[in-house]
């Protein structure tokens, strides 16, 4: 049985639906365009010019039609065989080359590779390899799209194999429930890499998923380029008046290989020949010269002009210099340059706890910031499981608070597609803990957004945390070291209200994604008088809570309190200075330093188990930098290597407030 097959004919059946001779033309040599660049890279390929080639040919229909479809400002994103996309968009042949070559006119400065990569130039998110996450940018980007009343579409592509990821489902549900325009494009063409398609799914197609979600779907033969267009160019229109999702199922064929080293032995060689037969070019061409609207002369002419054309543009890109760089520019280039001045506090106080100085500092965000939007689950009319958000939605309504679906790997990739149409975002992960399954939006797509192509991620994630609170395994974790590892994120972990506001202040104003790690555990234990008004606090400066010239404690988030109450009930004459870090990315070497180089003796505290945790680097740091200065070894003190317990007594035991003072004076006594 022939898969994918749309209809028996080996033909296509183009309909007259009224296009002009130009666009016909237009469609047929946007094809053209894309098929003999791609025959040229596979060229090049076999001379070891390029790395590696994604081919589409026999899916160029799918690219041009929808792209030629759609208005120029509207967003796509598209996956590696979509060429046609690229070329329809008209970006300039020699930056696609050099891209492909790893060169400076390409789009990612020779950090990324073929399709990865973005241009808000041409309205153009391209994809990260663990294809879910595109998904939920295109849920972002139409979301900003519907707030501002903009009247444009987002169209997405995945394939089939990528229809059996958890994003899929996620972002398919969520842009139902928010009625947000989105097209949501399978390009089914038979398998995914090797696997074929009823090892990948048990529907007959997968448009019936539709369905499943409340939404309308679709059938269009992928291969038919004038039914391509014309049914998006006539869905397009409707969606722009009557904002809501579509999902579209395209029946096509990949003739190649996943990739070309990976080649075709495992698919049976009469069904390739089938799809040869019903190969979009050729049949179009037959069209257009059987209706008289192309000539051999003019197809001659195309294709003479398009190898002119490429050749043009492939000896600008091999004369373009190999590249290079310096590690200052690198490391300079993980994040967005952010220009933090700050807003002084103002001498009018109120006394609070950390979790009212959050929620102040969220509020007045909000008030400064007309755009700023807020996602998570129960934060709205509920004001969150803390509380946090309680009132909001009086002040600033559901546009802009606005409760999830549980699903925060699709979250965490629309918060990105807002960031992209520059909308600054602030979502709530219910508790730290949860963060595990928006785990790969957040360290593959936020963190290396602006490294790989200048593309700032402009999010905030709030992370309640923490233990103390005998919530078990699942609501107690210090999981700041899962994200402390990844270039391009910034953690912050404030432990005091005034640095709370403060602190959150500042990370939405940075236009580089933060984790913000709130203690549930000292959200309504730990009262301070804060300032009233909007006030920042720069990100990557410590505090030294207590000054002392014994002994160095480095700490952060509830083990400050914890460490504050031992050191005062010390019978021992000890001298403590504490450092309460605030922000562990970026970290404040300097002042950790300058403390060790007065005392000599340094002891990290965390909440967090020992092996991995980020206390690990900063004794690291220690030895390498100030070994001269040290007086005894450098004391690591954590919770012990088990999840997080749930009975009281347990968890008491796990957390090391109870073994701290035995440490901290052992040392003393070093």
């Amino acid at each position: 049985m022939l898969q994918n097959q749309t209809n028996k004919n080996k033909t296509l059946n183009y309909k007259n639906i009224g296009l002009s001779q130009k666009k016909h033309l237009q469609l047929y040599r946007n094809m053209l365009l894309s098929r003999l660049i791609e025959e040229k890279m596979l060229i090049l390929l076999r001379q070891g010019k390029i790395s590696k080639w994604f081919s589409g040919i026999g899916q160029e229909a799918i690219s041009v039609g929808l792209t030629l479809a759609l208005d120029n400002d509207e967003y796509i994103l598209p996956m590696h065989r979509n060429l046609g996309v690229f070329v329809a968009r008209k970006i300039p042949l020699y930056r696609l080359f050099s891209q492909w070559q790893g060169k400076m006119n390409g789009f990612t400065k020779g950090r990324d590779r073929s399709f990865h990569f973005g241009t808000n130039e041409f309205n153009i998110i391209g994809m990260i390899s663990h294809l879910g996450p595109q998904m939920g940018i295109a849920s972002g980007i139409a979301l900003a799209n519907k707030l501002r009343k903009l009247n444009k579409i987002c169209a997405v592509f995945t394939g089939e194999g990528g229809t059996s990821e958890g994003d899929f489902h996620e972002s398919l549900n969520i842009a139902s429930v928010w009625k947000l325009p989105v097209l949501f494009c399978i390009e089914n063409n038979g398998y995914g890499l090797s696997t074929p398609t009823q090892e990948q799914y048990n529907c007959v197609n997968l448009a019936d998923r539709g369905i499943g979600y409340g939404i309308e779907s679709y059938i269009i033969d992928g291969n038919n380029i004038v039914e391509v267009f014309y049914q998006i160019k006539k869905l397009a229109e409707n969606i722009r008046i009557n904002p809501r999702p579509i999902l579209i199922e395209f029946k096509t064929f990949r003739v190649r290989g996943h990739e070309e080293a990976s080649g075709t032995k495992y698919v049976p060689k009469d069904l390739i020949e089938y799809w040869k037969l019903r190969d979009p070019i050729s049949n179009y061409k037959n069209f257009l010269m059987n209706e008289n609207l192309l000539s051999e002369k003019t197809d001659k002419h195309f294709r003479d002009e398009i190898m002119t054309q490429i050749q043009q543009n492939l000896t600008i890109s091999f004369n373009e210099p190999i590249i290079s760089s310096t590690i200052e520019t690198e490391l300079k280039d993980v994040y967005k340059k952010f220009n933090n001045i700050p807003s002084l506090p103002s001498s009018e106080t109120r006394n609070m706890r950390l979790v009212d100085a959050i929620s102040e500092g969220l509020k007045q965000a909000m008030q400064k910031n007309k755009e700023l939007v807020l996602l998570g689950q129960d934060i709205a009319e509920y004001g969150g499981v803390f509380k946090v958000t309680e009132g909001f939605i009086d002040l600033f309504g559901k546009e802009r608070v606005r409760n999830t679906p549980i699903c925060e790997s699709a979250v965490v990739s629309l918060a990105y597609g807002l960031s992209i149409q520059k909308i600054k975002v602030v979502m709530e992960m219910q508790f730290a803990d949860f963060a595990s399954t928006g785990f790969n939006p957040i360290v593959n797509l936020l963190a290396k957004s602006h490294y790989r192509w200048g593309q700032e991620a402009d999010v905030v994630i709030r992370m309640p945390c923490g233990g103390g609170v005998c919530a078990g395994p699942f609501h107690s974790q210090s999981n700041e070291a899962w994200f402390t590892k990844v270039p391009g994120l910034k953690v912050v972990y404030p432990a005091y209200p005034l640095d709370a506001k403060g602190l959150l202040i500042s990370s939405i104003e940075d236009p580089n994604p933060v984790l913000f790690f709130e203690h549930k555990g000292l959200y309504r234990s730990v009262y301070e008088n804060v300032p009233q008004n909007y006030y920042t606090t720069p990100l990557g400066k410590a505090s030294v809570v207590k000054k002392g010239y014994d002994i160095t404690v480095i700490t952060f988030g509830a083990a400050v309190h914890w460490a504050l109450e031992i050191i005062n009930t010390l019978e021992d004459d000890i001298s403590v200075e504490l450092i309460d870090l605030r922000c562990l990315i970026p970290l404040d070497i300097e002042t950790i330093f300058c403390s060790i180089k007065k005392t000599g003796k340094a002891i990290i505290f965390q909440e967090d188990t020992l092996l991995g945790g980020i206390g690990s680097d900063i004794s690291s740091l220690i030895m390498e930098n100030c070994f001269h200065f040290l007086d005894a070894p450098v004391k690591r003190v954590a919770s012990i290597e088990t999840p997080v317990p749930f009975a009281e007594k347990l968890e008491n035991q796990y957390l090391p407030k109870l073994r701290f003072k035995e440490e901290l004076i052992a040392l003393f006594k070093y």
